[in-house]
């Protein structure tokens, strides 16, 4: 079995205004795709209009950031029980799961509620305990309750063995350790990269996309976002399109990939 090592697939959940999108701010920045004196907006991720208002993530989003050799290829879920049935959908994307927890506030439903789909479907898991520079932060705590709510959800002994980071996203820092001060989001990465198993290269196999979202593009057209799980797919090609109700044949015009916040060709 061939595998991509240089590929993995993961999903940021969390409860709402527990710093996911920050903390992918900070992972845009350190992987090279915003200049440090770069102009950018807040909450990059949450694009469109409800989103910015609300300030929460609806919608999820699908990105990439390279460090060194590694491709990390990221589902912002969103962080609101209204919004559940994104994050059903979002999970079926990925390999792992970040789950990303406030220092102070700690597990809130939408955590517990991630969390349970995140280990039904055995997904690994690395916990981040976020926002560690607040003034009533509690860290040693709430990674209690986070052990406590694994065991709550019937975790198996292996689910348990999560690494724990203790992160800041707005500095862009993480540590494995409270008495070691983080220094950029590299612990963070290659946690990630240590326990979500690399997705397994099926390129020769007959062409598979799992659709996740559908999308509109003023000049493009008709978007489907999705996971290629097994073949390839190139401009021109003509795939068979399986909905619930009918089947039919399409040709694809273009292929897009993600680069941050962008959509580039392939």
């Amino acid at each position: 079995m061939k595998l991509r090592q240089d590929l993995r697939n993961i999903a940021i959940v969390a409860h709402v205004d527990h710093g996911k999108t920050t903390l992918v701010d900070a992972l845009f920045r350190q992987g090279g795709l915003w200049r440090e004196n770069q102009q950018v907006i807040d909450r990059a991720m949450d694009s469109n209009d409800q989103e910015r208002e609300r300030g929460i993530t609806i919608l999820a989003k699908c990105t990439s950031v390279r460090f060194g050799e590694v491709t990390l290829q990221i589902v912002d879920t969103p962080g609101h029980s209204d919004f559940g049935g994104e994050v059903e959908r979002s999970l079926r994307m990925v390999d792992g799961v970040l789950l990303l927890v406030d220092a102070a506030e700690g597990c809130l439903p939408q955590t517990r509620f991630v969390l349970r789909k995140s280990l039904a479907q055995g997904l690994p898991v690395v916990v981040a305990i976020n926002k560690i520079d607040r003034g009533d932060a509690r860290p040693a705590e709430v990674l209690d309750e986070v052990y406590d709510l694994f065991i709550d959800l019937d975790a198996h002994e292996a689910q348990l063995d999560f690494p724990v980071l203790y992160t800041n996203g707005r500095a862009g820092t993480a540590t494995r350790s409270l008495d070691t001060p983080g220094t950029d989001l590299r612990p963070l990465v290659d946690a990630i990269v240590a326990t979500v198993p690399p997705p397994e290269d099926k390129s020769d196999d007959p062409f598979l996309l799992q659709v996740n979202q559908l999308a509109y593009d003023d000049y493009i057209g008709r978007l489907v976002v999705g996971r290629v799980q097994a073949g390839r797919l190139k401009t021109n090609q003509m795939v068979v399109v399986k909905g619930d109700s009918k089947t039919y044949d399409a040709r694809i015009t273009g292929v897009y990939t993600f680069q941050g916040v962008k959509r580039l060709p392939l």
